[in-house]
């Protein structure tokens, strides 16, 4: 399916829009497009173009619940070799949909190694988790070099006294440093890992098109 076929449909439903990105960035709680929006995910098989921008749609907060159990199926299905392609915007998209409900599919997929950097930003969903595991996890999660950055910010919003251990033992590693004072949990402001950047897309780079 093309992005104008869905246009189209969108139109039918009250949304007029010249691009899926104008829809995402209209200012408009688009409630009644989401299925719209969902049914063209479903059916966007092969142009990882257009589902980018599908996913990019879906990554906003009115798209839970309905979006997060398709997202986390396009995340374990697509294609992507590197990691950094169309399912790290899903990984994305599933961190603002974040929803509890799924924790457990979750936090699978935060674990898997096999799907590298695209997991960065479902780790950082872990931050905005209400379970009392979701820190448990992190701290696990600390020792994985490929998502260890992202672990640390989310045990920051989440402030687990048990974090701190952890977050010393990151003082040692070479792609660290105490360049910048942040929140240990437990604790007041120490000198304490720096987020590394390299690699690393923001989300909003990421809503706005960008890779």
């Amino acid at each position: 399916m093309s992005e104008s076929d869905l246009l189209r449909e969108l139109e039918e439903v009250g949304y007029s829009v010249g691009s899926l990105a104008d829809l995402r960035t209209s200012g408009v709680r688009y409630r009644e497009a989401i299925s719209v929006v969902l049914s063209g995910l479903r059916r966007a098989t092969t142009d990882h173009k257009v589902k980018g921008e599908i996913v990019r749609a879906l990554s906003v907060p009115w798209a839970k619940p309905a979006a997060t159990g398709p997202l986390i199926e396009e995340f374990m299905q697509v294609e992507d070799e590197t990691g950094m392609g169309l399912r790290w915007t899903v990984g994305n998209a599933l961190e603002v949909l974040w929803d509890d409900a799924r924790f457990d599919d979750l936090v699978a997929l935060a674990r898997d190694e096999s799907f590298g950097m695209a997991r960065e930003m479902v780790v950082l969903g872990l931050g905005r988790s209400k379970k009392p595991e979701a820190g448990e996890v992190l701290l696990e999660l600390l020792e994985d070099p490929v998502v260890s950055g992202h672990a640390v910010k989310a045990l920051r919003k989440l402030k687990v006294p048990a974090a701190r251990a952890g977050l010393e033992r990151m003082l040692c590693r070479p792609e660290w440093d105490r360049g910048r004072a942040s929140l240990v949990p437990g604790g007041s402001e120490q000198p304490g890992p720096r987020f590394p950047t390299a690699g690393v897309r923001s989300a909003a780079a990421v809503r706005a098109g960008g890779r």
